[in-house]
């Protein structure tokens, strides 16, 4: 096993960068279609009673999922880091993970279990590969010089992207059908005989996703260095432990890392319903079906992947703050007029003729909806790669894992609260747009927060 320096490197191996970031390319569908274009609208219009408890019960395991990434994610980097071993706990948490995207297969309707079965693949497989995540990223500073970081945290997202639109495209080009017509988004019927009437073509999804990240997981486990074995698991979790105190008490007291993390856990909250929400939005205000939805996720995700390859250059120029700052504004603006558009009207005042028809997109507010989805997704990677990279320049080396683990915590540990709210906001205002204008009182919040962290270390 390769042993990863303890200093910054002064330059980066290219095979080890690559291999990294064939972890996010192996991980992404798990997220684009389990978590929101395939599996999840097919457990909620097919495998529960009424999508409305779908909505529901899938909320209840995405909050169950976050509860144990808030409580267990920071202990563990705390414990990877007296350990001095990262790839182990990756290891150990992909055995489960890859079962759960196994075990969707089995969510078959009507099915004594089908619904349990789901739930139980999604919260667990979302706990472990979120926690496999947080060891990933904190190999980050033993891969390329400082002056770096930004490039090598964008690559990851844009590996991400790339790897989403790809699976997304074989998915709902080649496996899903629908159930109405039997054909799949290219207009096949699908691979391998899988039946549209019974979702077998959505339920594939999972065990695609797991072999895709058996494949394209293995080069980090092989080529990617790991630090060196520092203590045994009993001590080091005594030291973990006592060292995560530390830690919290460290990030309390340093004023910089504290906001910085305030203020990520207030517009991750926003970005988590943002995305939670927007096909909803989309299909209560705009009519969508799946086909539609879709075929906007690959929009978004090809914007998503451009906006990448910009956003790291920007980060390692400028730094990593103003493109989090940019990016929350350019949220904030494409927010509020994606919240201005229905069937009917753009900007909230301007009326025009209802979309015709058997034709995909062809109304105006449609496209404008589309137009302000892109700069979303253009800006949304960024946004979250430059997060990483930021708490790279703010925190100790020697306790990356942990404030890794703090980040994740962050990020999760609150993330029921945006949704709750727009939730509420929709039900005694009987109005989306209201509800998702919520949405954006997060970005700003947070983005006040932001502006008073002092980054250092760009390059």
């Amino acid at each position: 096993m390769t042993v990863a320096p303890e200093n910054p490197p002064t330059k980066s191996d290219p095979r080890a960068v690559l291999s990294w970031a064939l972890f996010d390319w192996a991980a992404q569908p798990f997220f684009t279609l389990i978590t929101t274009f395939v599996f999840a609208p097919y457990f909620a219009s097919t495998l529960t009673a009424t999508p409305a408890e779908g909505q529901a019960l899938w909320g209840y395991a995405t909050a169950a999922a976050g509860l144990g990434i808030a409580l267990t994610a920071p202990v563990l980097g705390s414990i990877a880091d007296a350990t001095g071993r990262r790839k182990r706990w990756i290891f150990a948490f992909s055995i489960p993970f890859v079962i759960c995207c196994w075990a969707f297969w089995e969510a078959v309707p009507g099915s004594a279990n089908g619904i349990l079965i789901a739930l139980t693949a999604f919260a667990v497989g979302t706990f472990c590969i979120e926690v496999a995540t947080v060891f990933n990223n904190a190999m980050m500073p033993s891969l390329v010089p400082p002056e770096r970081i930004g490039r090598l945290s964008s690559f990851g997202w844009a590996m991400g992207y790339a790897s989403a639109l790809i699976t997304l495209l074989i998915t709902l080009g080649f496996l899903a059908g629908s159930a109405d017509t039997g054909k799949t988004l290219l207009g096949f019927s699908p691979l391998f005989g899988l039946d549209p009437a019974t979702g077998e073509g959505d339920r594939a999804s999972g065990p695609f996703s797991a072999l895709w990240y058996l494949v394209f997981a293995l080069p980090m486990f092989l080529f990617v260095p790991d630090t060196p074995h520092q203590a045994k698991l009993g001590p080091a979790i005594r030291a973990g432990l006592k060292s995560l105190k530390a830690s919290l008490v460290h990030a309390r007291s340093n004023r910089n890392i504290f906001v910085f993390l305030l203020a990520n856990m207030i517009f991750k909250d926003g970005l988590v319903a943002l995305f939670a929400f927007g096909g909803i939005y989309a299909g209560g205000q705009l009519g969508w079906g799946a086909i539609e939805i879709g075929s906007f996720g690959i929009i978004l995700t090809i914007t998503g992947t451009l906006g990448l390859l910009l956003g790291g250059p920007m980060d390692d120029r400028f730094g990593a703050k103003p493109v989090i700052v940019f990016s929350l504004v350019v949220l904030m603006f494409c927010g509020l007029g994606m919240i201005s558009v229905d069937k009917t009207t753009v900007f909230f005042v301007i009326e025009t003729a209802a979309a015709p028809e058997g034709k995909l997109f062809a109304s105006l507010p449609e496209q404008v909806f589309i137009g302000l989805g892109a700069i979303i997704g253009a800006v949304s990677g960024p946004l979250q790669a430059s997060c990483r990279s930021l708490l790279v320049r703010l925190a100790p080396p020697e306790h990356m894992t942990q404030y890794f683990g703090l980040l994740a915590l962050s990020g999760k540990v609150t993330s029921f609260l945006a949704p709750l709210t727009v939730g509420i906001v929709t039900g005694l205002t009987a109005s989306q747009p209201a509800g998702m204008s919520v949405i954006l009182v997060f970005f700003g919040v947070g983005l006040v927060l932001l502006l008073k962290v002092r980054e250092r270390g760009a390059g």
